[in-house]
């Protein structure tokens, strides 16, 4: 015991957030040892407790210590601590897990392998070019996990017994593997495999070589990664990336790339400080980098940015060590909108039969987890798709949302449940209207539910009643007899921002988006609100135009353009000429025609994203769309920065029009001015159309916090310049989105937060 104070207290201590899975007790424990401080310390599901006992000197520096040198990898939300009555301690230890409380403490996401792991990887006898080795502060986590607490047996590794050199590790508490859950090595641990012409190849340097070969002969190979297999090929490959864009049954999307190293993906892409630190962070999401150096023009197909991720799994460094090729293409292992591919029976199944070869290891992954997607605006990371390596880290709230369930959206969907303070986003889903989605939304949903020990007592949804996940949160609270509420859907986008920067008061909301049903029965997509958590007022919005088709203008933003320019110019549009109408089919241009004029299925429409799709049909820049928001992101792409001018628009009744803003884009096209230059002086259109309608508001009604969201907030273009004009006017605070996505990704979080006000407000 210290002998250093004279006075000797005892305190228990309760630290709270993302401190499982992260070597926490073992760092509490040599932390223990450094200030001479008795006790123990353990593991429940509300968090680490620790009874801490020393001189007071001692047990202060201690505590202090324990926020100052956290492993990197925890996320420590509050540290409370009481004195309790000294006890007779003769020394510090770790005690077995327990999980009493009805609390709940954070799963840990999934880690990159960290630089120790790298160098054991070179120097340790058992572990030599182990492509599974993990430790403490790196390794699987959510990805395996079954339930809590965070111990072996509850995950995908109980199957593997460890050797006795690792069980040694595994229990002696100065050893950086004391009880991380997935220690293994070459001796006890998963192995990995090919599958090659039917054939089963074990020897990892065999695997090695043969990926070598394959590679460089523009092959395509499904590898398994950390949350789900990814299809690889060389990304200098034209042949290769042809090859497979037809597997994957994509034909305009850009392909993620890992690269080799830092140094190399500097030599291809722009990077500056803030995407050096994210692209290299244990987080290793996917970030997107402007080109400087072209790949394979297939892989960006056109777009001047580049998704790039750097090696996350020990396999990766090793594969990189052992192949010829310095870029992988590294696409998400799937077919079409399917959820990512994690099991070895459906790889096997789906996938033999179109690629040349399959490499897996024999660890289950039991949490389906997507690579995260992320960019720099500002310089600030914005994250787009939020999933390995960031879920299930839950969003910290100043609200009580014990209980709820928030369905989220329809595309690009992630649901969230809540925990006391604590928003459980899970990880990306996708595209609701894909039923093997679908299946994946809801037994995550399941799964979830048991991991964090959640009770349903609220469900909130979407206002759109045929929005899958809209009817599953109707099944689920008829079946379980549970009150249900409806937000509608961007009313949940400006609290989804407003949760992230903590703010719960009347705010003026701007939301941008592609769609989302309007409580007068139009598709929105461009609101000015006055809002709060409870309610919402709209008063102002873009004007409204049909949607020949209805959802058909989605993949055909010619419908849209046309329905804009029929209704400024009439039947005379034809006469303009306009290049775009010669890719158009006549017949199919009636038809058009003729269902704006009846109104038969052509819902009327304010949407951002429908506009933007207009003026990249009208340039001729995406007449035709491959994938979703492809019209917006290609004419984003084509822009003049050094082109400031706007053209012009125009209010009324609190109705933004842009009819003068079309016509003088027709008048451009037809001149033959660069597309470059139209596009910049369109974005910069709504830009200030957004700008000034946002002060007029703020000036009318005394309010100075404006928040923003809606996928068309990750436009960088529009994101960076509307920052810029806020940030000159001092009387007004913008907020946009950052940790959690401006598209309908963060959906959830806001209606959530919604349902959590109403109920608190007894208006459920």
């Amino acid at each position: 015991m210290d002998t250093k104070n004279d006075h000797i207290i005892c305190k228990l201590i309760k630290v709270s957030g993302l401190v499982q899975g992260v070597g926490f007790r073992p760092f509490i424990y040599r932390l223990a040892i450094e200030h001479q401080v008795y006790g123990w310390v353990n593991n429940g599901n509300d968090g680490v407790l620790i009874k801490a006992q020393a001189g007071a000197e001692s047990l202060n520096s201690f505590i202090q210590d324990i926020k100052k040198k956290a492993p990197l990898a925890s996320d420590i939300w509050s540290i409370t601590h009481d004195e309790v009555q000294p006890e007779n301690f003769g020394n510090f230890s770790i005690r077995k897990s327990n999980n009493q409380s009805n609390e709940i403490t954070e799963i840990s996401p999934d880690i990159a392998v960290c630089h120790e792991c790298l160098s054991d990887l070179r120097n340790q006898p058992h572990r030599k070019n182990y492509p599974l080795i993990n430790c403490t502060n790196c390794g699987p986590r959510f990805s395996i996990i079954h339930d809590l607490p965070y111990d072996r047996h509850k995950t995908t590794m109980k199957d593997f017994q460890m050797c006795e050199t690792c069980h040694q590790e595994y229990v002696n508490v100065l050893d950086r593997r004391f009880h991380a859950q997935p220690v293994a090595c070459n001796n006890c641990g998963p192995s990995y495999q090919m599958l090659l012409n039917g054939q089963i190849i074990n020897n990892l340097d065999e695997i090695f070589h043969t990926l070598d070969k394959l590679l460089k002969h523009g092959k395509i190979i499904a590898i398994k990664g950390t949350g789900g297999y990814h299809l690889v090929c060389d990304a200098i490959n034209q042949q290769a990336i042809s090859k497979l864009r037809e597997i994957k049954m994509r034909d305009a999307k850009s392909f993620a790339v890992m690269f080799k190293n830092e140094e190399l993906l500097s030599s291809y892409t722009e990077l500056n400080k803030n995407e050096k630190a994210e692209i290299n962070s244990w987080k290793r999401p996917i970030v997107l980098l402007k080109s400087k150096k072209v790949l394979a023009a297939g892989v960006s197909n056109g777009f001047n940015t580049l998704g790039c991720m750097l090696p996350s799994m020990p396999f990766h460094y090793l594969l990189f060590e052992n192949i010829r090729q310095e870029v992988l293409v590294f696409t998400s292992g799937n077919i079409s909108d399917e959820p990512i591919i994690i099991s070895d029976a459906e790889a096997l199944e789906k996938l033999e039969n179109k690629v040349d070869a399959i490499v897996s290891y024999n660890r289950e992954i039991f949490n389906r987890n997507d690579d995260s997607v992320a960019f720099v605006a500002n310089n600030i990371v914005r994250v787009m798709r939020r999933s390995r390596g960031f879920v299930p880290s839950p969003i910290r709230v100043a609200a009580d949302v014990e209980g709820i369930f928030a369905a989220g959206a329809e595309l690009t969907n992630s649901f969230c449940i809540g925990r006391g303070k604590q928003a459980i986003l899970s990880q990306h889903i996708g595209d609701l209207k894909n039923w093997g989605t679908f299946l994946f939304y809801k037994e995550s949903f399941e799964r979830f539910s048991r991991m964090f020990q959640f009770q349903n007592r609220l469900i909130v949804a979407d206002q759109h009643p045929d929005y899958l996940s809209t009817q599953f949160a109707n099944e689920l609270a008829l079946k379980s007899s549970i009150p249900i509420i409806y937000v509608q859907h961007h009313h949940a986008h400006i609290a989804s921002c407003m949760a992230e920067h903590h703010l719960d008061e009347k705010v003026i909301g701007v939301a941008m988006d592609g769609t989302g049903l309007g409580t007068d029965g139009n598709i929105w997509g461009a609101e000015f609100f006055l809002c709060d958590y409870v309610d919402f007022e709209r008063v102002a919005h873009f004007e409204y135009y049909p949607l020949p088709g209805g959802d058909k203008v989605i993949k055909e933003p010619w419908r849209t353009a046309v329905a804009y320019l029929y209704k400024i110019y009439g039947a005379e549009f034809n006469k303009l000429n306009l290049p775009f109408l010669q890719k158009i089919n006549k017949q199919e241009l009636q038809l058009v025609i003729k269902s704006i004029d009846k109104g038969f299925n052509a819902p009327l429409s304010c949407s951002a994203g429908r506009l933007f799709d207009a003026v990249a049909a009208m340039l001729g820049i995406s007449v035709f769309s491959g994938f979703h928001a492809e019209a917006p992101m290609r004419l984003e792409n084509v822009i003049e920065n050094n082109f400031v001018e706007p053209y012009p628009f125009s209010v009324d009744n609190e109705v933004i029009s842009f009819e003068t803003c079309i016509k003088e884009i027709v008048s451009d096209v037809l001149a033959k001015v660069p597309i470059s230059n139209i596009s910049a002086r369109f974005h910069n259109t709504i830009i200030t159309a957004i700008f000034e309608k946002t002060i007029q508001i703020s000036q009318k009604y005394g309010i100075s916090k404006v928040v923003f969201s809606g996928g068309s907030f990750q436009n960088r273009y529009l994101l960076e310049h509307l920052e810029h004009r806020f940030e000159k006017k001092h009387d007004v605070a913008a907020y946009f989105p950052a940790r959690v996505p401006a598209n309908d990704g963060g959906i959830a979080l806001g209606q959530l937060l919604i349902a959590s006000k109403r109920r608190e407000m007894n208006f459920i």
